[in-house]
């Protein structure tokens, strides 16, 4: 029984020392190099730009399903009695026409909000002082196709002559373009973002490997096989990517919760649409594991291709 004490100790002292001996072959200390760092700067990087890309694609599908059914009439004369009675006419042809799920005319006071922040307060004063269109908000049960804007058209025409029947999605349209090129653009940097980490761990890897290629040469002649010596390289790769991704995600939500207060401040519908969800969230926190599972693949592949031709 001694004996097998005896026996199972020393292995376990070997197991110890074989332990020891793959830990020292990278003597750098975690944290000492610029990997973490560079490692949290592109995992923040990437953070902002999902952030931002998610915040588009919702924003671009709140505001399209708003205006998908909406059509605006607007009333053009400079006579104000007329451009009223012109609106009421509009407003009693809408409301018995097919396909029309609400109808209303735009008070006022909605319409003095809209051009204050460019004409003053001094239109509210005096509603008659500059001829502002009368406005009718359309609802429709489908889509605002070029069809149904074309038959409320022609259905009103007689009777409000001085109206412009316009759908609210072709207003937008330029916006919308504009989300879907940003969204191409954060794609686009997510991508560029990925390549840079490859490159940046495949370069470290390689260096590393330089640094301590006599230390391999003897480890390989002692018997130590490339899977191994990867195995080694791959966890202290590991260990950096993961606490940079830390800090990069960290840094990603601080840069987001700023750039959503000053959006905030707008106080725009269409930014509040775009506020995250916890979906979003929880697919922003799987950045820094797939940054890290991304670095010690590219670590484990690059050192292994590396040790084939090194003997």
């Amino acid at each position: 029984m001694n004996m097998f004490e005896m026996f199972t100790g020393s292995l376990r002292e070997e197991l110890r020392e074989r332990r020891g001996a793959e830990a020292r072959l990278l003597p750098q200390g975690k944290l000492s190099g610029p990997m973490p760092w560079v490692i949290a700067i592109m995992i923040g990087l990437t953070v902002v730009a999902s952030a931002s890309g998610l915040a588009l694609r919702k924003t671009a599908n709140a505001a399209s399903a708003d205006v998908a059914g909406g059509v605006t009439v607007q009333i053009v004369n400079g006579s104000p009695r007329e451009r009223d009675r012109q609106a009421q006419e509009a407003l009693a042809a809408l409301q018995g026409a097919s396909g029309v799920a609400s109808v209303r005319i735009v008070p006022q006071k909605e319409l003095d909000a809209l051009v204050e922040p460019w004409l003053g307060t001094t239109v509210g004063d005096d509603v008659n002082a500059l001829p502002i269109p009368a406005l009718i908000d359309v609802r429709l049960a489908g889509n605002a196709n070029k069809a149904a804007v074309a038959a409320l058209r022609q259905q009103i025409a007689a009777r409000a002559p001085d109206a412009r029947v316009d759908a609210q999605a072709s207003w937008l349209a330029p916006v919308f373009e504009a989300i879907g090129a940003l969204q191409l653009l954060a794609g686009g940097l997510i991508a560029l973002l990925a390549f840079a980490t490859v490159a940046t761990v495949l370069l470290a890897s390689r260096n590393a490997l330089s640094n301590h290629r006599n230390t391999i040469e003897i480890v390989h002649m002692l018997g130590g096989t490339d899977a191994q010596i990867a195995r080694i390289f791959q966890r202290s790769m590991a260990v950096d990517a993961a606490a940079g991704g830390i800090g990069g995600l960290l840094l990603g939500v601080v840069t987001i919760g700023l750039l959503g207060r000053q959006f905030a401040a707008l106080g725009s519908g269409m930014m509040t649409a775009g506020s995250l969800g916890y979906t979003d969230w929880l697919l922003i926190c799987c950045i820094p594991v797939a940054g890290v599972l991304l670095a010690v693949l590219t670590a484990r592949l690059s050192v292994l291709n590396a040790l084939k031709g090194m003997l």
